[in-house]
């Protein structure tokens, strides 16, 4: 579903740089997990999946679509949730979802149905008509998931999407993952709860300073100890 080849990333005119030659592809039908340290490079690496920043060189494919030749036909397959919570706060809960509908031509009847379902499944069904402004922080974050699969997309793109909710919805939203890949879908989401990432993931990639360090399975990533917990190899990969 992706594939990463060779992604470079600098900012600061060369002087730093956030992605450094990363390769790595995931398959149909599996939840991969990345993590790594703050400012490792997740967040720009997960930003050039989605078009957001272009590499400075390597190619970034989605569904088999070039994101540099053909960006709104792979951006079409993604479904986007991003770590920060820039939503329109002039808007209502409600009117924020109708215009994410609108933007990929989800027909009304199948675009009510999965609202109604997700504002149900995250608890805030009642604060639609509200205006995003008096939202908390883990209300905007509902509202974000509610609106990246709102058109089904076969790849969901999720940075940090547990930060700020409660257990119940946290909960409700792994199950909605493993549910969406048993129909042969794609999961990448970044997260630094390790215990989650060791539980819920197929495949986990680690980067560190913009590399890759390490990518697979748990039992694959477990090179020495047999029943080294991911947290012991992050530190052991990182440190």
């Amino acid at each position: 579903m992706i594939e990463l080849k060779n992604i470079t990333k600098s900012y600061a005119r060369g002087r730093v740089k956030a992605v450094d030659d990363l390769s790595l592809k995931t398959e149909p039908g599996e939840i991969f997990g990345f993590i790594g340290p703050n400012g490792a490079g997740k967040t720009t690496t997960i930003k050039m999946i989605t078009g957001i920043l272009t590499p400075d060189t390597g190619s970034v494919t989605v569904g088999g679509t070039d994101m540099l030749a053909e960006p709104v036909k792979a951006k079409r397959l993604i479904g986007y949730v991003p770590d920060s919570h820039d939503v329109f706060d002039r808007l209502k809960g409600i009117e924020y979802l109708n215009f994410i509908g609108d933007v990929y031509g989800v027909p009304e009847k199948e675009r009510r149905e999965r609202i109604e379902k997700h504002l149900a499944m995250f608890e805030i069904a009642d604060a639609a008509g509200e205006l995003v402004r008096s939202y908390s922080h883990g209300m905007k974050q509902k509202l974000t998931l509610t609106g990246a699969l709102i058109h089904k997309p076969p790849l969901w793109l999720l940075d940090e999407p547990l930060t700020g909710l409660d257990p119940k919805s946290a909960l409700a939203l792994k199950e909605e993952m493993r549910a969406h890949c048993r129909e042969g879908n794609t999961v990448f989401f970044s997260t630094h709860i390790l215990e989650v990432a060791e539980r819920l993931c197929d495949r986990i990639g680690i980067i560190y300073k913009g590399k890759l360090a390490a990518v697979g399975t748990m039992d694959s990533l477990r090179t020495g100890e047999k029943d080294a917990t991911l947290e012991q190899i992050f530190f052991e990969l990182t440190e």
